[in-house]
């Protein structure tokens, strides 16, 4: 029987950039070498930062917690090697600028880890509590994988004020380049199952759906295969959408899929939802059935600047420089090196930045993939054409908010919902202007956030 891969589903708003995943599509993920050095971020995840659990001189086994804190949105971080502590201090970070790191010196010839998941032929999620998979993932440190880096045990763990009625997981990676989730739907099939079957024993779901885009068959057509073979599989439905940017909204794909909007402001579970991507299943599986806690995750390396692109499967910490050099290095065209995708990604100017949870991507750009205009800073006035309006799968007004930012009028940004936005950067891929509206949304939250922080009370 021919599986319908054909994306019947979508959201308004949103455009289309080139997708440029040739380039990796069929990579398969790969073993990085060991690595010398390590370099792990105290701060890898939304809430509160972690307190380091070990000191300068210290051995540190591979597996090993290191970093813990008591707040309840946290996650704790681990070591991927075993090695000596270097020392403590700031490193580097695509969103905090500086933050507090372990570095972590490699003993010799310590076994690297290899993704050799195996699911036990006796597996049965329901010989498994909620508690104990809600427990085994906070353990684990395991956070959003898709680049949110939200605490999965948060997501996951029953809540009887806001129950939990379905389960989405979002395997559409909809920005362009990055093809890391891609090749764990093909390669890492009953893992990302056996996951999902675990996450929704924990959250009480009834329903579950894969959302894939269609411009994915291959990998929508090896979830239904492996659904089809798995026992207990019934109520977990594979559902092609629309290959349109930012899918991979989970605002966007529960839109999508469901039909239901999230309010504004608000989260998924105010309206029984939880969404999570399919790495961060595959990880819950390697946590709840072998006790494994999140040290290593697949990373694309891509783009023209790049002379070797794949796949690899990386230990967190490993610094972005040794990512490029492993790759054959850079081309003499790079302008641009961004953690994750060209779309929504961060640039960074110093490539001892080092591979987080969160870390799906390190794409390299040349002037040409930029395009003259933008890499120049050109811009002209806003002509309202409206563009931004349309794209904006928030129903924003990119201009006015980008406006009031530039004239710090912050009160004026808040009326307009500064804050609803997701920054897909959809509003600055079509300004004719070439405006960074995307730029001033994000300055101006952190301005307000500044404000927020300094106010008395």
């Amino acid at each position: 029987m021919r599986i319908d891969t054909k994306g019947r589903f979508s959201f308004t708003g949103g455009t289309h950039p080139p997708e440029s995943k040739t380039l990796t599509s069929e990579s398969k993920i790969q073993s990085f070498p060991a690595v010398k050095q390590v370099a792990i971020m105290l701060s890898q995840h939304t809430g509160a930062v972690c307190r380091p659990l070990t000191r300068k001189g210290n051995t540190v086994q591979a597996g090993q917690k290191i970093g813990d804190s008591d707040a309840f949105v946290s996650a704790p971080v681990h070591s991927p090697i075993t090695g000596k502590v270097k020392e403590i201090t700031l490193q580097s970070h695509p969103v905090l600028g500086r933050s507090p790191a372990v570095v972590i010196d490699a003993l010799p010839h310590y076994p690297p880890k290899r993704p050799d998941f195996k699911l036990k032929d006796d597996f049965d999620e329901n010989s498994y509590s909620a508690e104990q998979i809600c427990d085994a993932v906070r353990q684990a440190g395991i956070v959003g994988m898709g680049g949110a880096g939200f605490p999965t045990r948060v997501k996951i763990e029953p809540n009887p004020r806001l129950p939990k009625e379905t389960l989405v997981i979002n395997g559409c990676e909809c920005e362009p380049y990055i093809t890391c989730d891609y090749r764990i739907m093909l390669e890492w099939t009953n893992q990302i199952i056996a996951g999902i079957k675990l996450a929704r024993r924990a959250s009480g779901c009834s329903k579950v759906f894969v959302g894939i885009e269609d411009n994915k068959p291959q990998a929508i057509e090896a979830m239904n295969a492996a659904l089809n073979t798995c026992a207990d599989s019934d109520g977990i439905k594979v559902v092609p959408v629309k290959t349109k940017y930012p899918q991979g909204g989970e605002r966007q794909l529960i839109k999508a899929i469901l039909k239901k909007d999230v309010p504004a402001g608000g989260i998924p579970p105010m309206i029984g939802v939880v969404v999570l991507n399919v790495a961060t299943v595959a990880v819950i599986a390697e946590a709840v059935i072998y006790d494994s806690p999140l040290t290593h995750r697949v990373v694309t390396v891509t783009g023209e600047g790049i002379a070797n692109p794949g796949n690899f499967y990386v230990p967190i910490g490993t610094s972005v420089a040794e990512l490029i050099e492993f790759c054959g290095g850079l081309t003499e065209e790079v302008v641009k090196v961004i953690i994750g995708g060209p779309m929504m990604g961060i640039a960074i100017a110093d490539l001892t930045t080092p591979v987080a949870k969160t870390t799906g991507a390190v794409t390299v750009l040349t002037k040409k993939q930029i395009g003259a205009a933008k890499f120049a800073g050109r811009q002209t006035p806003c002509i309202r054409c409206g563009r931004c309006l349309e794209v904006c799968p928030e129903h924003l007004n990119p201009t006015k908010i980008a406006h009031a930012v530039k004239n710090n009028l912050l009160e004026v940004a808040e009326n307009y919902y500064i804050n609803a936005c997701m920054e897909c950067s959809c509003c600055s891929y079509v300004c004719p202007a070439n405006i960074e509206l995307t730029g001033y949304i994000k300055t101006g939250k952190t301005l307000l956030a500044g404000q927020k922080e300094s106010s008395p009370g």
